[in-house]
Parts: structure tokens; C-alpha cells; sequence
């Protein structure tokens, strides 16, 4: 199978891309509109509460989120423990000190309510970020 692709590969690079032909300033264009790429606040907020279906710190969940291409909080963390504080106290999370003196976030079982009623609804109708922080 590995050799098919490889063969693939090469017919591909022969016959196809071999045709196409990018200025710098059309390269310089992608890049800017990559880095440009925002999430919607609500793609925001499942992304944190997927993660925090297990046990995260907030520099492990900024870890993650920036894995995932979520970049919003790679030099404003602050704004993330924001909104873990504003989950908190609508009762969808719960935090814990270590004795190390790091502080962990889990989603709770309303929280894990939450994200499967989001999960099962179609992304045209889910909740909203603002319900869910402020209503």
C-alpha cells in the first residue's frame, strides 16, 4: 500500500501540481488568511468543555486549545480563567487545589449534561455562548 501512495504521490506532482504556480504574494496571502482563522465563541466553549471532561489545569487546557488551532488564548490566558470562573459559578465545573498549589478543572455532571445536549443538537441550533455564561 505504501508504495501505491508513493506512485500516487508522483503521478499527482507529474500531472497536477505541476500545472500550478504560486507568486510570493499569493503565498504571503494564504499565510495571513491561516493566521486570521477565528473560532466562534461557541466552537470556543465546547472545545474547553470536551477537554474538561477529565481533569485539566488552565495551562494544560491553553495547551490543548492551541493544539487544536484555538490560538485566542495563547497571550491572554487571563481571558480563559474568565470564562472557567464564569462555568464555575453556573454550576458546570468544579476546581480543586492541589497541594503543589496548581488548580484543576473537571466538568461536573450538569456540565457533562450540557455537553451532550450541545453535542446532539445540530450546529445551526446550538446553545449559545452567552446562554451558558449568562443565562
Amino acid at each position: 500500500m505504501d508504495k501505491r501512495l508513493k506512485n500516487l504521490r508522483k503521478t499527482m506532482n507529474r500531472e497536477v501540481f505541476a500545472q500550478l504556480k504560486f507568486t510570493e504574494n499569493h503565498k504571503k496571502s494564504i499565510h495571513e488568511k491561516i493566521k486570521q482563522e477565528t473560532h466562534s465563541d461557541e466552537e470556543i466553549l465546547i472545545a474547553i468543555m470536551q477537554l474538561l471532561v477529565q481533569e485539566k489545569t488552565g495551562y494544560q487546557l491553553v495547551s490543548l486549545l492551541q493544539s487544536r488551532g484555538i490560538l485566542n488564548f495563547k497571550e491572554n490566558e487571563g481571558s480563559l480563567y474568565v470564562i472557567l470562573h464564569r462555568l464555575e459559578l453556573k454550576g458546570v465545573l468544579t476546581s480543586s487545589w492541589q497541594e503543589d498549589g496548581a488548580k484543576f478543572y473537571q466538568l461536573n455532571k450538569k456540565g457533562r449534561r450540557l455537553l451532550k445536549k450541545v453535542a446532539e443538537q445540530p450546529l445551526s441550533n446550538h446553545i449559545s455562548f452567552k446562554e451558558i455564561l449568562e443565562g
